[in-house]
């Protein structure tokens, strides 16, 4: 991940990544009538909790500059599905979630709350996980972890400014973490946009240069513990 200022970035752990749909069943009937317990009705309150937790967690950042992505959850309503024709109401919808969740959240605690919510909204709401990982460890930032003193050394050696960070995305370093292996995710890019999954990604001549020689002297010193 690129940094758009002078800070290279080093992340130390990731949220909790959870893919999951909501199927909401209800009553079925003629688009005229206006029946209740309907599958929309149901569909609606669920997304209502889901979007006010979502704003409680936008306003947390915006009102912390110190805080970035990766410190809040994020809740992200990305697939809706339901009905055939205008003039029936559907016995069945279906809404898919993203959820990256927080350090700091109560897992089973944020689990049982989603189960209420279902509860409240009228039940008879299946909830599938594409993705449920479990709680992501961290990597320690302390003298514990030489190979993270010796990371940071490298790096205040070469006179380097750095940030630590927890990754807002999920990459693959969360199986080492899971094998209680210490793992820093670190791109030595700076004064670069991050255009992730968009069009036009670069990276400059100078800046792939200078990662490489940052990359050496990391190497160098981590190998030689």
């Amino acid at each position: 991940m690129p940094s758009e200022n002078d800070v290279f970035e080093v992340y130390y752990a990731e949220r909790t990544m959870w893919h999951l749909h909501f199927h909401i069943n209800g009553t079925a009937g003629h688009g005229s009538l206006l029946l209740e317990n309907t599958a929309s009705e149901k569909g609606l309150y669920l997304m209502n909790k889901l979007s006010e937790m979502r704003a409680a967690e936008l306003k947390k950042l915006k009102d912390n500059p110190d805080l970035t992505d990766g410190d809040v959850t994020s809740i992200n309503l990305t697939r809706l599905e339901g009905g055939v024709q205008t003039n029936v109401i559907p016995s069945r919808i279906s809404l898919g979630y993203d959820i990256r969740i927080a350090l700091n959240v109560d897992i089973q605690q944020f689990e049982k709350t989603i189960a209420k919510w279902c509860q409240e909204a009228g039940g008879d709401i299946e909830i599938d996980f594409e993705i449920k990982e479990p709680e992501i460890k961290v990597t320690k930032l302390d003298d514990s972890n030489i190979y993270w003193v010796t990371f940071k050394n490298t790096l205040e050696c070469m006179k380097l400014k750095y940030k630590t960070r927890v990754m807002a995305g999920g990459t693959d370093i969360q199986y080492l973490r899971a094998k209680n292996i210490p793992a820093l995710g670190f791109s030595p890019i700076i004064n670069t946009p991050v255009v992730l999954h968009d069009h036009n990604e670069f990276l400059s001549a100078e800046m792939y240069l200078r990662g490489i020689e940052i990359w050496k002297e990391i190497i160098k010193n981590v190998a030689n513990i």
